[in-house]
């Protein structure tokens, strides 16, 4: 018995955890398997959330948008704040939007939101919140917001050398916040990456998520020039990216309430990011 125990132990220590503790413990409870996070492995889990195969070289895969055969849309928002603008929010300043997430919950839209660690410290009530709701999947968006590569919309800048241990470090935030099962999906700040900041994350088991159309909300004043973009953007399988930042984003609540039923109305399907790589993997 103990033989069997230590046995347990010894491979929930080394990684694949949830799932190989389940099977080995038939006392052990059931639970929704672990997500891919650093240090996880790179391979496709069949019961895990759905992420891209490695590139050549272990490279890490790099996804934009879905299948162009179905009329599905993902609603992507970065919860953005970097890691130094502690001061800003402690003077007031706002870098949630609970009417945001309201609209969403209303108008009943699934959507996926990259959250910077140094948010989910900042407001960990909202990101448990988030977390905890099956309406939304929460993805890394780095701790710091700083940027992999240099000239990055005058983002501060980690470097490759530094993205892996900013990836990481917002994983715990997250999870310190209470969201349970932070996706196996990484957002760049800026989407700015380069070769060298894909293989910084290497074997991590995350798919880097880009976008295939800008909202053009951040700093925006005009939500219906914000509107049109979206619309016009918009093809089956494309992901849209939009921000959960009152203070940068303030038209974004309105855009949201204008564009979800104008593309319910042109036939579209609201998804989450997860359910596109899906599609994506099965070649639909």
């Amino acid at each position: 018995m103990i033989a069997s125990v230590r046995r347990i132990a010894a491979v929930c220590a080394l990684g694949a955890a949830l799932a190989a503790c389940q099977s080995a413990d038939p006392h052990a409870k059931a639970a929704h398997p672990a997500p891919a996070r650093p240090g996880a492995s790179a391979s496709p889990s069949p019961t895990g959330p759905p992420v891209l195969a490695p590139g050549p070289g272990g490279l890490t895969p790099v996804f934009e948008h879905g299948p162009r055969t179905a009329k599905t849309v993902a609603l992507t928002f970065d919860a953005d704040m970097t890691a130094d603008e502690g001061p800003r929010a402690a003077s007031g300043e706002r870098f949630d939007n609970p009417g945001l997430i309201s609209a969403l919950r209303s108008l009943k839209v699934p959507a996926t939101v990259f959250m910077t660690g140094r948010w989910a410290d900042e407001y960990p009530a909202e990101a448990r919140a988030l977390g905890t709701d099956p309406g939304f999947e929460v993805a890394n968006h780095s701790y710091s917001h700083y940027a992999a590569t240099a000239d990055c919309y005058g983002l501060p800048t980690v470097g490759a050398d530094g993205i892996r241990a900013d990836v990481e470090r917002a994983y715990t935030s997250l999870r310190k916040a209470g969201v349970r099962n932070p996706m196996p999906y990484f957002r760049f700040p800026g989407g700015c990456y380069d070769d060298k900041a894909l293989r910084a994350l290497n074997g991590t088991g995350v798919t880097a998520v880009q976008w295939d159309v800008v909202s053009g909300d951040a700093f925006a004043t005009d939500a219906d020039a914000v509107v049109r973009q979206v619309l016009d953007g918009v093809k089956p399988g494309s992901v849209v990216v939009m921000h959960c930042t009152r203070s940068a984003a303030p038209t974004t609540e309105q855009v949201v309430r204008t564009v979800v039923p104008e593309l319910r109305r042109q036939g579209y399907r609201f998804v989450k990011v997860s359910e596109l790589i899906g599609q994506s993997r099965a070649g639909r």
